[in-house]
């Protein structure tokens, strides 16, 4: 008997949580303003050590939930039409990133939403280049780009003359784009001609950083203390600040210099040289491209996305020290970041929930 083909898992969870929702008319949905997402969230929701989202739970007042079938996480609203929801838990048993797509397939095949209005603001925590800015600021992204599917050699085997053993599949060496380079080997002979980077409406990412530059961010001695150690890079000695640049994907926690030239790297080749690497975190690959996938749905308008990364630690070591020593080791801005994400993401919510007649059919920026 021949067997039938394999459908993914994922697919099947979305045509489920579609058969057993229940059918609203176009005219009875839920028209959502704005939605918050974060990466994680530590503990409960509410009332203990914060995460990403837990400050947008608390003082946004989103205490009222509703269940959204295949969702990881129960959706939050309040009475204003600002919903939130956080993609993971310190509580789970995976640490993965995967929630991130089901959360956004979750909402968008959830027939009581219309989200074809809706404005996102992907906020969350992020290592930070030193070469861009300082720890405990607030960076609006034109770019996300993605760099999970890589091909990889071992730093020790790589061949004479590679900066690094990092490069694209359907290449044969680092720093060159598929397209340009496709006889690599590799999928049958196919020339590959996808793409790592998901460009963001550039006029909202600089509309929104208009609306939230002055917001103040929180500062203190341990922070001045400790981005004074980062001797050569000027930017990263001022104190936190909003600002722009791009941010980076990748699901491997990555840390040091040699690494963080192959991050610059990585962002100028996937956007052509228009784009600067600013952070590095985990999930707002997956966030957007999933969002791009509901967009030529038509379920969403992609316009619309916005991508807030706040810097809790740099992706480096001080000049002088090992890379070990530093790896992994957020508590000096994680708290701060928290905080500059809340400041700088809820004055462009606020704007456009008190500006909504406004903004509902005009996407600010042009």
């Amino acid at each position: 008997m021949a067997r039938l083909p394999r459908i993914p898992v994922l697919l099947l969870s979305a045509v489920a949580a579609l058969a057993a929702a229940p059918r609203v008319r176009g005219a009875e949905r839920i028209p959502i303003k704005v939605i918050v997402l974060s990466g994680f969230e530590v503990g409960d929701d509410t009332g203990d050590a914060p995460g990403e989202f837990q400050f947008w739970a608390e003082r946004e007042k989103l205490t009222e939930t509703v269940d959204v079938l295949g969702a990881p996480h129960p959706l939050r609203r309040n009475t204003e039409g600002l919903y939130g929801d956080v993609a993971g838990n310190t509580r789970d048993a995976q640490l993965t990133p995967v929630p991130a797509s089901e959360l956004i397939m979750a909402l968008c095949l959830d027939p009581r939403f219309d989200l074809t209005h809706t404005y996102w603001l992907i906020n969350g925590i992020a290592g930070i280049d030193p070469a861009a800015g300082p720890i405990g600021s607030a960076v609006w992204s034109e770019n996300v780009v993605d760099a999970d599917a890589i091909r990889e050699v071992d730093e020790s085997e790589v061949p004479k003359g590679w900066p690094y053993g990092l490069f694209a599949i359907g290449t044969d060496g680092p720093n060159l784009l598929p397209e340009d380079h496709s006889h690599a080997g590799g999928w049958n002979g196919a020339k590959l001609e996808y793409t790592m980077v998901y460009p963001l409406n550039g006029k909202l990412a600089r509309w929104a950083y208009e609306v939230s530059k002055d917001v103040a961010l929180p500062d203190s001695a341990g922070l001045r203390s400790w981005r004074e150690k980062y001797t050569g890079f000027p930017l990263a000695q001022l104190p936190p600040r909003v600002m722009m640049g791009d941010t980076l994907g990748t699901v491997r926690y990555w840390h040091g210099p040699k690494r963080t030239q192959w991050a610059r790297d990585w962002v100028r080749l996937w956007t052509r040289g228009k784009g600067t690497f600013a952070t590095t975190s985990m999930e707002q690959q997956d966030y957007t491209g999933t969002l791009a996938r509901m967009a030529a749905k038509g379920l969403v308008d992609i316009n619309r996305v916005m991508m807030l990364r706040s810097a809790s630690n740099f992706c480096m070591p001080p000049p002088g020290q090992g890379v070990a020593s530093t790896i992994g080791d957020e508590s000096m801005g994680t708290d701060a970041a928290l905080e500059a994400a809340y400041r700088a993401g809820s004055a462009v919510v606020h704007e456009l929930l008190r500006n909504w007649p406004k903004y509902e059919k005009l996407t600010p920026g042009g």
